[in-house]
C-alpha cells in the first residue's frame, strides 16, 4: 500500500492528491489569466506555465480574472538563469486611472540574485516598499539573506506557500517559515487577484508548476 501511494503521489499533479485545492492553470492554455503592463511574455507549456522577457520595458503580468480574500496558496518556482527578478502578486490590484492600470499590492518575491530574498514580502508600487525583510534595518536584512542562501535551491524547482488570513500573511519557503507578518496599516489590501510577474529589465526566465489554491 505504501508503494502504491507513492507512485500515486509522484504520477498525479499536487492538487490532486491535496483535498481542497483547486488549479489555477489548467496545464493547455491560459483561460482564466490576463496579460497587463509591459512588455515581457506568458506561454503554457504542459504543467508549466513560464515567464520570458527580454529588454523589458516595464514589469509584466499574467494575472487571474478573478480575485481572492483569504486562501492558502502553493506552488513551485524556478529560475532557467540568474538575469532577471520576479515574483507573485497575492491580492494584487490594478490602478484605474488607465484601461491597463498598473499592478500594485503584495508580492512574494522572487530572487535569483545573492541577495537571495525569494519568498521575501514586498509591496509592489507602493510607497511601503519592502515589508519583509525591512530593507532599512541592516541587521535584518543580512539574516534574511542568510538564512535563505541555505534554503533556496539554485536552478532548482522551489516549493512556496502563501497562506492569507485577515491581515496575517504568511510565508513559507521549502518548509521553512520566512514571513509572518500582520499588516495593520491603513492601506492593507484584503482582496484581491494573483498575478505572475516578469520584471523590467534586460532578461527574465522563469518557470511555475503545480499552482494551486484552496480558499479559506
Amino acid at each position: 500500500m505504501k508503494l502504491l501511494l507513492t507512485l500515486l503521489a509522484l504520477a498525479l499533479p499536487a492538487a490532486a492528491i491535496e483535498p481542497g485545492f483547486t488549479p489555477l492553470y489548467n496545464g493547455k492554455d491560459l483561460t482564466g489569466w490576463k496579460k497587463v503592463n509591459g512588455n515581457g511574455e506568458y506561454k503554457a507549456a504542459g504543467p508549466e506555465l513560464l515567464g520570458i522577457g527580454d529588454n523589458v520595458k516595464a514589469n509584466t503580468f499574467l494575472r487571474t480574472e478573478k480575485t481572492y480574500k483569504n486562501f492558502d496558496l502553493r506552488f513551485d518556482m524556478k529560475f532557467d538563469d540568474a538575469e532577471g527578478n520576479s515574483g507573485v502578486m497575492i491580492r494584487g490590484l490594478q490602478k484605474t486611472d488607465k484601461e491597463d492600470g498598473r499592478v500594485y499590492g503584495y508580492q512574494c518575491e522572487h530572487d535569483p540574485s545573492p541577495r537571495c530574498w525569494t519568498a521575501g514580502l514586498y509591496c509592489e508600487a507602493m510607497p511601503r516598499g519592502w515589508l519583509v525583510p525591512n530593507k532599512a534595518n541592516k541587521e535584518e536584512a543580512e539574516a534574511f539573506t542568510a538564512a535563505n542562501t541555505k534554503r533556496y535551491k539554485v536552478g532548482e524547482w522551489n516549493s512556496i506557500r502563501v497562506l492569507c488570513e485577515g491581515k496575517h500573511i504568511q510565508i513559507w519557503l521549502n518548509g521553512e517559515k520566512t514571513v509572518d507578518y500582520t499588516d495593520t496599516a491603513p492601506e492593507a489590501i484584503s482582496e484581491g487577484f494573483f498575478a505572475l510577474q516578469v520584471h523590467a529589465g534586460k532578461a527574465t526566465h522563469v518557470r511555475w508548476r503545480d499552482i494551486r489554491i484552496k480558499e479559506l
